[in-house]
């Protein structure tokens, strides 16, 4: 029987390590908190996803709380005018929804299956030293965590990495009382040229239905402001004031919003970064990057938890099919290379997204108020964003593509 560490107990780590103790191997998954703490900490991420991601986890029969959380069926766009108001505005149905279960109610339940089937779980903050230990003891380590020290082993991939800054301030907020938009359920994504971008969406919390507003403002710009938020309550209110000055549409149907708990709040940035998936450690023993360990994308698209979701089946798929062969420094990079073949998708358009928009993407979000078939390629494209090449990165493209809709 193989025997197989992953460090991190995010969604990759988990639904890998899952997905590993469903087919005999024998599992260790390193956290560094225990599942009560997660469930009663703070918030740590939008994690919205779409059906090729939720399918990942139906596929493995972890999917416990899709019967609780809110179905999203759309996507809408809105673009303010430079007046005031919204230049563009439409909304088109997704081909399958989507949903967003807060990880807090996500992880714990998944260390309690992974436990209940055979894993092993170890509750503690992994340094060098213990990947050593791992090393010594496993077949294959894998660290899939995303922030941490560790993740200073892999190598920052400079011609994958454009930015070496973080390209958004970044803030959640999660709250009840919003007035719901009609049908379609939608991921509401409103774009203001210069100063940042907000995106809001149903969501299931610890406390039941709820909605998630993400805000992305660009560094020194005016949706810079969350540094001196000190309380919850302060976060609540320069989020609706951020709502105010920029996105009065979405401002109108949030004034009777209420947080869904003192811890339905964050706020931060980070550098978006690829990294080279295998790591040397001191001894020479060797470790693979799995997920935001190597491949950290800014959240705009919504593409975090859909890419984890996708990189462990990935790799899944890869440790089962090299049967009792060694998990060596070519089968490492081949597993991240089948990765990347879909990642480079998903980073080429974040990336893009990061920038202030073309015109040629402007014109494709503005034919899509009266081209339907331009508007769900655009929506279903979160789906699976590999559709979106050539069209969305070449004005050429973009432009034969306008006129074939």
């Amino acid at each position: 029987m193989r025997n197989i560490t992953i460090v991190g107990a995010g969604q990759s780590g988990l639904q890998l390590g899952l997905g590993l103790a469903q087919n005999g191997y024998r599992v260790r998954i390193v956290s560094n908190r225990v599942a009560q703490d997660i469930a009663t900490g703070k918030v740590m991420s939008s994690q919205f996803m779409f059906n090729d991601a939720l399918q990942s986890e139906r596929d493995l029969g972890i999917n416990y709380w899709e019967k609780q959380c809110p179905y999203v069926e759309g996507v809408g766009v809105s673009v303010g005018a430079p007046g005031g108001g919204k230049a563009i505005d439409w909304v088109y149905a997704l081909d399958k929804p989507g949903q967003a279960v807060d990880q807090r109610v996500k992880y714990p339940g998944w260390m309690k299956k992974f436990q209940e089937i055979g894993g092993e779980l170890v509750i503690h903050d992994a340094g060098i030293a213990d990947l050593e230990n791992y090393a010594r003891s496993s077949d294959l380590v894998i660290v899939a965590g995303g922030k941490g020290d560790i993740t200073k082993l892999f190598e920052r991939d400079s011609d994958r990495s454009p930015f070496d800054k973080p390209q958004r301030a970044l803030a959640l907020t999660y709250v009840t009382g919003l007035v719901p938009y009609p049908s379609p359920t939608r991921v509401a994504f409103s774009i203001v040229p210069t100063v940042g971008e907000y995106f809001v969406f149903p969501a299931l919390t610890t406390t039941g239905p709820c909605e998630i507003m993400v805000f992305e403002g660009i560094p020194g710009g005016p949706m810079d402001c969350w540094d001196n938020v000190k309380t919850p309550d302060q976060h609540l209110e320069r989020s609706l004031d951020v709502l105010k000055r920029f996105y009065p549409w979405e401002a109108e149907r949030s004034r009777n919003a209420k947080l869904t708990d003192a811890n339905g709040i964050l706020s931060g940035r980070f550098p978006p970064t690829v990294r080279k998936p295998v790591a040397r450690l001191p001894s020479g023993a060797l470790v693979l990057g799995l997920a935001d360990a190597v491949v950290l994308n800014d959240p705009i698209t919504g593409q975090g938890s859909n890419s984890a979701a996708k990189s462990a089946r990935i790799y899944l798929k890869h440790i089962l099919d090299n049967g009792t062969k060694p998990f060596d420094a070519s089968w490492m990079q081949q597993a991240f290379d089948e990765y990347w073949n879909y990642a480079q998708f998903v980073t080429g358009w974040t990336n893009a997204m990061l920038q202030p928009p073309p015109p040629h993407v402007l014109n494709i979000l503005g034919a899509a108020q009266g081209k339907p078939k331009v508007g769900k390629a655009f929506v279903n494209g979160f789906d699976d964003p590999r559709t979106f090449f050539p069209w969305l990165a070449d004005p050429a493209e973009a432009e034969k593509f306008i006129q074939a809709a």
